[in-house]
């Protein structure tokens, strides 16, 4: 009944919640590698990766500015966007909007969030940016997904 689908639905965004962090720390994990293969890589250390990723995580509503990142991680600009993409494939404002889908995703799971709260709480201006940039991502509208996952 419905109190199952409840107590279903509160399993399903704890393990969402759960599986975005060991994902998160399995991707500092494996970037973690000798510094030798670093330098030549041209990637970020450690230290600013997790820096870096940290802040974004406690500021995914907010503009951020690639002069802020590349402050964090004691680089200029330039080379900080290029050592992000080297360390995570993306550039940096494309991993912050990654980042923003995903937890807009772990949100949408819970019937109780609108879908205009969570554009609101993730930062974007209007519902409609929210939903563009959604649909963009992951091929669904965030109500459609919201439908398919619960």
């Amino acid at each position: 009944g419905l109190k199952e689908a409840a107590l279903s639905c509160e399993a399903s965004h704890r393990y969402g919640e759960a599986l975005g962090v060991v994902l998160g720390h399995e991707l500092i994990r494996v970037n973690e590698e000798p510094a030798r293969a670093r330098v030549s890589r041209g990637g970020l250390s450690g230290w600013q990766r997790k820096a870096v990723t940290d802040f974004i995580e406690a500021n995914l509503g907010e503009v951020l500015r690639l002069t802020d990142l590349a402050q964090l991680a004691r680089l200029s600009p330039f080379h900080f966007a290029r050592a992000f993409k080297q360390s995570f494939g993306v550039p940096p404002h494309r991993y912050h909007v990654g980042r923003r889908i995903a937890r807009a995703k772990d949100l949408l799971a819970d019937p109780s969030n609108s879908v205009t709260g969570i554009a609101r709480e993730l930062g974007f201006a209007e519902t409609s940016s929210f939903s563009a940039t959604f649909r963009r991502v992951t091929g669904a509208s965030p109500s459609d997904f919201r439908r398919d996952r619960i």
